[in-house]
């Protein structure tokens, strides 16, 4: 199904048929990828005495707890309520859902015992471009960051610099394929978080961070729309699906 768009002053054609779902599931599983110190989700039937939620079990119905964190378990869409006293909700501040995206691929570069991604990465990735969202494949790019177990580990970070590059950009909308654009262990110092959001200056409560995506190596770099789609959490943070459609005439 094409369907013909305006966004700002130009007409964009989607194929509105063929959605390329940039998003991790989430399973109870050990394999479930996984970040910050937490055991894995769990999804369970209610139990009422010898009654269990189940039809496999004997019940009418599947009635299930679903218990898990949307920072660690998989796909998520965050807004500057992660960082701040104040409350901000993301169901509040995302109030558009469909953006100009570019996807761009960044091998991260080695810094002492890190590996970051740097300002010069995404000048060279992005070139003059002016876009509403940046989606950053990482590579290697492998169906192990599926069920990656992050913890622990010092995966990739953005270094502050190429934040502030973003943000002085426009960009509104970061997508990452890490569990965070910060390092695993800065000491809450969250420098890109802090540099993307602008919290020294005027705070972008409607610039979002979508972290723990997964990029399917065929998605060739370029342009395409945007679609962030969350639950309507009242959090700063909320499991996300983004999809990303080709724009057939770009």
């Amino acid at each position: 199904m094409i369907a013909t768009i305006q966004y700002n002053s130009k007409k964009l054609q989607i194929d509105l048929s063929k959605p390329l779902d940039i998003s991790i599931p989430l399973k109870a599983s050990k394999n479930n990828v996984n970040a910050w110190y937490l055991d894995e989700p769990k999804i369970e039937p209610v139990k009422d005495g010898e009654w269990t939620a189940s039809v496999a079990e004997g019940a009418d119905i599947n009635f299930n707890n679903i218990w898990f964190n949307p920072h660690a378990h998989g796909t998520h869409t965050e807004c500057v309520g992660h960082i701040t006293k104040k409350v901000y909700s993301i169901n509040q501040q995302l109030k558009q859902f469909f953006f100009l995206a570019e996807v761009i691929t960044v091998a991260p570069e080695k810094k002492d015992d890190d590996f970051v991604i740097s300002k010069k990465q995404i000048q060279f990735a992005l070139g003059n471009k002016k876009r509403d969202a940046v989606v950053i494949r990482t590579i290697p790019n492998t169906k192990e960051k599926l069920s990656q177990q992050y913890s622990n580990t010092n995966p990739p970070y953005l270094l502050s610099e190429a934040a502030i590059y973003l943000r002085e950009k426009g960009v509104k909308h970061l997508l990452i394929d890490l569990p965070s654009i910060d390092k695993e262990k800065d000491d809450g110092n969250l420098f890109a978080h802090n540099a993307f959001w602008n919290t020294a200056g005027r705070v972008r409560l409607d610039a979002t961070i979508t972290e723990f995506i997964f990029v399917p190596n065929p998605v060739e770099d370029g342009t395409y729309f945007l679609n962030i789609q969350i639950a309507p959490f009242e959090n700063d943070a909320s499991p996300s699906k983004p999809v990303l459609y080709e724009i057939i005439n770009d």
